[in-house]
């Protein structure tokens, strides 16, 4: 469980922000200089190197992402231009992907961060150049939108594993939709049918509290308040569903944490969004109530982060019921140990979780309510991670990663464990490596009391 040692603020992180932001230079210089795109895009570090793994491209988004974020932060134009000229050459194919759903991730992280820029007044963008970036992003919403499996009273958009299939991931990728939606488009399918597409973000959001993120209330003995399943199963044909299952964690009755993480961060920005956006453009798409069923999904999540899955520190291991966490004795009352030699700490979940921690608790306080308790634990996760001291800062500069001891897929065995050891350490991902600066980036604008951080810049308008 996560212990609330002492009341943090923003501004207590800002020494600590800068100097991550200065090694994040250096990270995204090195990557830039020995990576060959036909390699396909990195994902993870071996021995301090990125690496490739072919599965699906899901990562590119946040190699130029990363350098994007690195601009807005620091303000240092070579990241600018590197990150604009990326997505013009090498982002096209992802917004024709018709093979995943993983839009909001490579896409948003790149034309969107643009377009949100120009929004913001943060970068000159001309007429055409930020229409550039509206239809790119027009065209990946509706591409996602239409991986959609159709089930009792709503939906869902199904995973690269098929139709059945309904990852928690998705919950943060749909941005892309958001983004579609309030640009004015829509999806037009067989004989010209009109696809709201915020209908379509709502529909699936609703599936994934449902059916992913359990209550508490049901039978089952691991129907545990703010479990998440990585996937869920489904009857393609008629829409039954079938199941809980999962790819990356331990099994489907236990939380792999990556997964809890994109779930807590997921329902937060959407809450954000739905705030943002006209309350007759809501209604018009089926929310009504959606912001209740939203709310409960997103607090049960962040609960269960606090008081379940996170260490002392903040940090969680990558599952909750990996099994050599017994061996670990009372793991949890204690701060993660990324050197334990039965279980890996996953850091990534921690930077995702932590940024849902804050936006959750961030909306509780503007809406009147007491968010103190989410918004200390995002802080508290936060300082974990980007103390210089501490084990998760890659301080080394032959390290090519930002954030260290990431997880990708230990059930695969595809991340690297270093020789004598018997569990991945020391090594970083695209991912977690971007969401450790968009975190960084998210409380150093709180600390300056520059404009709040969200996807879609300023407050839409009808």
């Amino acid at each position: 469980m996560i212990q609330f040692d002492r009341p943090r603020t923003p501004k207590d992180l800002l020494k600590r922000i800068d100097h991550l932001f200065e090694l994040s230079a250096g990270k995204i210089r090195s990557l830039e200089q020995s990576w060959t795109p036909s390699s396909g895009a990195p994902v993870f570090t071996v021995a301090g190197r990125y690496t490739a793994r072919g599965w699906t491209e899901w990562t590119e988004g946040f190699q130029y992402g990363s350098a994007l974020l690195q601009f807005d932060a620091t303000g240092e134009r070579e990241f600018l231009d590197l990150g604009r000229e990326r997505t013009l050459t090498r982002m096209a194919s992802h917004l024709t992907h018709m093979g995943v759903h993983d839009h909001g991730f490579n896409n948003v992280s790149t034309y969107g961060a643009l377009w949100r820029m120009a929004r913001e007044g943060r970068i000159d963008a001309d007429a055409w150049e930020i229409r550039f970036y509206e239809l790119a992003l027009e065209v990946s919403g509706a591409v996602q939108a239409r991986r959609w499996t159709p089930i009792p009273g709503g939906g869902y958009i199904y995973s690269f594993n098929g139709a059945h299939s309904l990852f928690v991931d998705t919950m943060r990728s749909l941005r892309a939709l958001a983004l579609a939606h309030i640009l004015g488009h829509r999806l037009v399918e067989e004989q010209d049918a009109q696809v709201n597409l915020l209908s379509r973000l709502l529909q699936h959001a609703r599936t994934t509290a449902t059916y992913n993120v359990f209550d508490g209330r049901g039978a089952g003995p691991f129907d545990l308040r703010g479990r998440v399943a990585h996937e869920s199963l489904f009857n393609a044909a008629n829409g039954t569903y079938r199941g809980p299952s999962t790819q990356q964690g331990y099994s489907p009755f236990s939380t792999w944490t990556r997964g809890l993480a994109w779930a807590m961060l997921g329902f937060a920005e959407q809450l954000e969004f739905l705030s943002a956006v006209p309350a007759s453009m809501v209604e018009e798409a089926g929310g009504a109530g959606a912001d209740a069923w939203m709310i409960d999904a997103a607090r049960a999540t962040c609960d269960f982060y606090i008081e379940s899955a996170g260490c002392a520190d903040g940090v969680p291991y990558w599952d909750t019921g990996a099994p050599g966490l017994a061996a670990l004795g009372d793991w949890a009352s204690r701060a993660a140990d990324p050197f334990n030699d039965r279980e890996p700490v996953d850091s990534s979940a921690a930077a995702i979780a932590a940024q849902g921690l804050l936006r959750l608790g961030s909306l509780l306080t503007r809406r009147g309510d007491d968010g103190t308790r989410y918004w200390q634990a995002g802080l508290r996760v936060a300082d974990t991670l980007f103390d210089a001291a501490g084990p998760y800062l890659s301080q080394d500069s032959r390290h090519q990663g930002l954030l260290l001891h990431s997880v990708y897929h230990w059930p695969n065995g595809w991340d690297h464990v270093p020789p004598g050891a018997h569990v991945p350490r020391g090594e970083s991902s695209q991912w977690g490596d971007y969401h450790a600066r968009e975190l960084a980036l998210y409380v150093k604008r709180h600390a300056l009391e520059q404009p709040y951080l969200a996807f879609y810049g300023p407050p839409i308008h009808a």
